[in-house]
């Protein structure tokens, strides 16, 4: 299959880090993005991706806790808390007990916290870092866990499970009793500056990049760094931004699909870099939870921006992802890793417990 996309983008290279840690993190997770993924992006670009200018790269093994290929629940699980779990379940170890995720530990230390998705916020992706739960698809249980309070600014898809739920509840009604600006249109958006934002903008999954979405992800992440880095938020922040539809676009065999979405990723990450450039403290990471379809690239072009593609599974596969890192600290993103240890050097670099 042909694809021909066109893109324009600035890659940077700036390593004038101010910073020996960062105190921002801003973590990007490509669902379903593997190396295959983000070579067809490139082939088709026609400019050098923003990912591109990331000086340091690894990879990460995916595995969870019972099956050699992962879920989207248990690798978002490894991501968030450094814990291996079973597929389909969030926030949990194996034996069902609740495991701490970097989301609570930075609220409970000060920092301001984000949670972005082009799918439903209450998806398994950023379920991980929100929510514990058996599983993945108790999504009002999710939504509830919102209510925790540990997660500033969200944005997304999902209404549906905050205000038409089974047990009658009213979820924004909640959030707004707690504080939080609940908006579900751009323009609502676009007059916010600070304080506590919930950005719920379907009533289920955001519609794909390729058919034009009410809020790009470029434009969540421009505007959630603006909140969290605000004055208010002094002591700095930590954000998970995920582009969920690569993964889809993978179990659907779609090449232009999967394209589409990791170039609207890329553009986000633009975004990110910009701030972090021009911040000097802010540590950017692109990373993976797993691979989706096999991708395999078996022809092509770069002169004709073209390549050929070969879907050997409609599923995930075990392959490992890549990982590349930006600002203070990215140093330690480097080399073959567990997903797990994502966790740990976050922590770590952010020096919090």
């Amino acid at each position: 299959m042909a694809v021909i996309v066109a893109v324009s983008c600035l890659a940077t290279k700036d390593e004038n880090y101010t910073a020996s840690q960062p105190k921002n993190i801003i973590l990007f997770i490509g669902d379903g993005m593997g190396v295959a993924q983000l070579t067809a992006a490139i082939s088709v670009a026609g400019a050098p991706l923003h990912i591109e200018g990331m000086p340091v790269a690894g990879l990460t093994m995916t595995s969870s806790y019972d099956d050699y290929v992962t879920d989207s629940g248990a690798s978002g699980t490894a991501i968030a808390t450094g814990v291996k779990t079973r597929n389909g379940m969030i926030g949990m170890n194996q034996d069902s007990i609740v495991v701490h995720n970097i989301t609570e530990i930075a609220s409970r230390n000060g920092l301001a916290t984000g949670i972005l998705s082009t799918s439903s916020v209450t998806h398994a992706t950023p379920a991980a870092f929100v929510a514990h739960v058996v599983s993945r698809n108790h999504q009002e249980d999710i939504a509830l866990a919102f209510l925790n309070g540990t997660v500033d600014l969200f944005m997304g898809g999902g209404l549906r499970y905050f205000n038409s739920r089974r047990d009658g509840r009213n979820l924004v009604d909640s959030l707004k009793a707690m504080g939080y600006t609940v908006v579900t249109t751009p323009d609502e958006l676009e007059v916010v500056t600070e304080g506590k934002v919930a950005g719920l903008f379907s009533e289920s999954h955001l519609p794909t990049a390729g058919e034009g979405r009410p809020i790009s992800l470029a434009a969540m992440t421009r505007k959630a760094i603006d909140i969290l880095s605000s004055g208010e938020n002094d002591k700095g922040f930590f954000m998970m931004v995920e582009a969920s539809m690569i993964d889809w676009a993978g179990h659907d065999s779609d090449t232009e699909y999967n394209i589409q979405e990791t170039l609207d990723l890329d553009e986000a990450v633009g975004e990110a870099l910009a701030f972090a450039a021009d911040d000097g403290n802010t540590l950017v990471i692109v990373t993976a939870d797993h691979e989706t379809g096999g991708m395999a690239l078996t022809g092509g072009s770069l002169s004709e921006r073209r390549v050929e593609v070969i879907w050997p599974t409609t599923g995930h596969t075990a392959v490992m992802v890549p990982v590349f890192a930006y600002g203070p600290g990215a140093e330690k993103f480097s080399g073959i890793m567990q997903n797990t240890e994502l966790f740990e050097r976050m922590v770590m670099g952010l020096g919090i417990k």
